[in-house]
């Protein structure tokens, strides 16, 4: 009686061992997918992960968050192989990937990107915020300006809601005509001082090198703005310039800016180029970033040197298609109607055809 029950376990432990080595080799057999995004994608991008990898089983979703421009940096400085590339500004990839060549071909890392989604810049603040229940569309510069007042802001540097918060500034100075509401924002915050000139036809910010705050400082200044999210929910800030999404994703409440600051408005664009943003520091060796205020538009496309290009064609074409605009707009992300794309003819075919040029 022994011993079938002995063949028995021993075929039982063979068959434990086969079904692992299977399991093993099936992941290994999935075809990894780089997939660098803005940190305001976080979460919808999460649930575009998960169905994307349950309709194709065969790629495994390797997601990254960063600002902005730290994404960028990772794919044109950095060298890394990213397969695809979601920016929170469009304009980054013809200005620094466009503009920057792949070291072992001496191609640009980019000739072609998309235009997806847009949104909102909006202050994150909680019910027992400093004036909570004073501040308003019309007083918001002037509340959060105050000393006892502490506001975050991301990294100009690293992050685009950053620059799009400076901007913001000089745009409600503009639709005031109230030109002293940045300096007792931002002035005197900094080791070495943002600084804002207006001139009759543009406003220009310039941001220094060396971005550091002051210990008095009322601005709290970190690298992402999704980094700001848990100082708000730990009572640290009274306010945070994030995007609308992002507070709706976390349950903040949100203080809507008037259109004229919000950088999310196709009816303002004339007023949004009034405004722009110089980074005066050599992190980029090719180029020096200028950011021209427009309407927020998210961008994405697949690096030159994207060792799974098929597949990331396939990650974007799922994001566009009407499942995956389902799953951004259920996290509070709105989808453009239309998807533009520029360098059209460049683009993977399966991407033409969810795409107008």
């Amino acid at each position: 009686m022994r011993k079938p029950l002995a063949i028995l376990l021993i075929l039982s432990l063979l068959g434990l061992g086969l079904t692992s080595c299977n399991i093993q080799q099936a992941e290994a057999e999935k075809t990894p997918l780089s997939v660098f995004a803005a940190g305001s994608l976080i979460i919808p991008f999460g649930n575009i992960e998960k169905a994307f990898e349950a309709k194709y089983p065969n790629i495994d979703v390797q997601a990254e968050y960063h600002g902005s421009i730290q994404v960028m940096r990772h794919a044109t400085e950095l060298h890394e192989p990213i397969d695809v590339v979601a920016t929170a500004d469009a304009s980054l990839i013809p200005m620094l990937m466009y503009a920057t060549n792949v070291p072992e071909t001496g191609k640009p890392y980019a000739n072609w990107y998309i235009r997806f989604a847009s949104n909102h810049l909006a202050l994150a603040y909680n019910a027992d915020s400093n004036y909570a229940s004073e501040i308003n569309a019309d007083n918001w510069a002037e509340v959060i300006a105050r000393p006892d007042v502490k506001t975050g802001i991301a990294d100009p540097r690293f992050d685009a809601s950053g620059y799009r918060a400076l901007m913001a500034y000089a745009l409600a100075e503009i639709a005031n005509k109230n030109y002293g509401l940045f300096g007792p924002m931002f002035d005197d915050q900094f080791t070495f001082p943002v600084t804002i000139f207006s001139g009759d036809e543009m406003t220009t910010i310039t941001v220094p090198e060396i971005l550091e705050m002051k210990p008095s400082a009322h601005v709290v200044l970190r690298g992402a703005s999704i980094e700001l999210i848990a100082l708000l929910e730990s009572g640290d800030l009274d306010y945070a310039f994030e995007y609308e999404s992002v507070i709706q994703q976390h349950g903040l409440k949100t203080m809507s800016l008037p259109a004229e600051s919000n950088l999310g408005e196709q009816d303002y664009e004339e007023l949004y180029k009034q405004v722009q943003v110089d980074l005066d520091f050599q992190r980029f060796a090719t180029v020096k970033p200028q950011f021209r205020g427009e309407r927020i538009g998210y961008g994405i496309t697949v690096p030159a040197n994207a060792q799974h290009p098929d597949e990331a064609a396939l990650f974007i074409a799922f994001l566009l298609s009407p499942e995956g605009r389902s799953l951004m707009e259920a996290d509070h992300h709105p989808m453009f109607e239309t998807f533009i794309a520029d360098g059209y003819k460049n683009l993977p075919p399966v991407l033409q055809a969810v795409t107008t040029e």
